[in-house]
């Protein structure tokens, strides 16, 4: 049964622009500038958000040339989602219980 749920990872992808390219990632593996055109967001601040995806294990990089391409590691967002699932059968197993007030 569930005891935590990663706030650390949930605090990474909470970020809208980071939740935006974890999205696109999903759909297919793209470079620093295909991020920017799909998203708007400048270059370098594009890239401390990957940077952070990167360090939370969120995406995994492919050198390619002089450019860098980003994958989408499907089992921790796999991970993450059966964290809620356990959340949300426990809330389903618990919701008869009640603690009486003194």
């Amino acid at each position: 049964m569930l005891t935590s749920v990663d706030t650390d990872l949930i605090r990474v992808l909470a970020d809208p622009l980071r939740l935006r390219i974890v999205t696109l990632l999903a759909k297919e593996t793209l470079c620093t500038t295909h991020l920017v055109e799909e998203t708007g967001a400048r270059q370098t601040n594009l890239s401390n958000h990957l940077r952070v995806l990167r360090e939370a294990g969120v995406v995994e990089t492919e050198p390619c040339g002089r450019y860098t391409y980003y994958r989408l590691r499907p089992d921790v967002i796999a991970r993450l989602a059966g964290q809620f699932s356990d959340l949300a059968e426990s809330a389903r197993t618990a919701a008869d219980n009640k603690r009486a007030c003194l």
